[in-house]
């Protein structure tokens, strides 16, 4: 099972934690949060993780070295400038048939090996790790009719729900023929493509624990868990 972990981005949306660290080695207890993740990779099975980096990759690549300590082999492709979530993938040539992508900022309990086994048996081009997720509107919501506005319906700062990509995918290696060379693309845009070519992605649902670490709220809501979770996240394995 070979993954990709994408550590490239700036974390502008999580300072200041990120103004001297990138996104992946902000902490977690005594660890780093794309340690979790390899962690995670390592008992799934993982024969070898390559981290795609960029802004600050010099503290990645120094942190995580060549994997050893992890138990998986980590290697790394290195973006000039930025090419988005999916760009980086045509950047990694020796990619096989089936692999991962992870997100390097997300903390999940997802059973990496059961999705991965999953989408080889699909035969999907894609398979997308999706959260349902609530949004709070934080006002009274009103609905009217006719000419006079006349005001039918009140609902109280209601709860919107939605599906989320999670920022773990399991692509087959031809998803690659989707994805421009040397520019910038992301995600969004390749779900775009998939759709309006009506091209076979599925979702795969999951209602575990899952936190992208992108916001100072989920930051430290994370790391108000971590204690709690280390063990349905880490196998039962203690500090290092």
């Amino acid at each position: 099972m070979r993954s990709v972990l994408l550590a490239g981005g700036r974390g502008t949306r999580l300072r200041p934690y990120t103004t001297v660290l990138p996104k992946p080695l902000v902490p977690l207890g005594e660890m780093a949060v794309m340690e979790v993740l390899l962690r995670r990779l390592a008992r799934a099975g993982c024969t070898r993780a390559t981290v795609a980096v960029g802004h600050l990759a010099h503290l990645i690549m120094a942190y995580f070295g060549d994997g050893t300590r992890w138990g998986v082999p980590v290697d790394y492709s290195q973006e000039d400038a930025p090419l988005g979530t999916v760009g980086p993938l045509t950047r990694i040539p020796d990619l096989p048939e089936h692999f991962l992508v992870l997100n390097g900022d997300l903390l999940t309990d997802l059973d990496l090996r059961a999705f991965f086994d999953h989408h080889v048996a699909s035969g999907a081009l894609a398979t997308i790790g999706t959260y349902e997720r609530g949004i709070r509107i934080d006002f009274g919501i009103l609905s009217w009719e006719g000419p006079e506005h006349r005001i039918i319906q009140f609902t109280e700062k209601p709860e919107e729900r939605f599906s989320v990509s999670m920022g773990v995918y399991a692509f087959s290696r031809r998803i690659l023929d989707l994805v421009p060379r040397d520019r910038p693309f992301g995600f969004d845009e390749l779900m775009g493509r998939c759709v309006a070519e009506a091209l076979d992605v599925r979702a795969y649902p999951f209602n575990g624990y899952w936190l992208d670490i992108g916001r100072p709220e989920d930051y430290e809501r994370a790391s108000r868990d971590f204690d709690g979770l280390r063990a349905r996240l880490l196998d039962g394995e203690g500090p290092p």
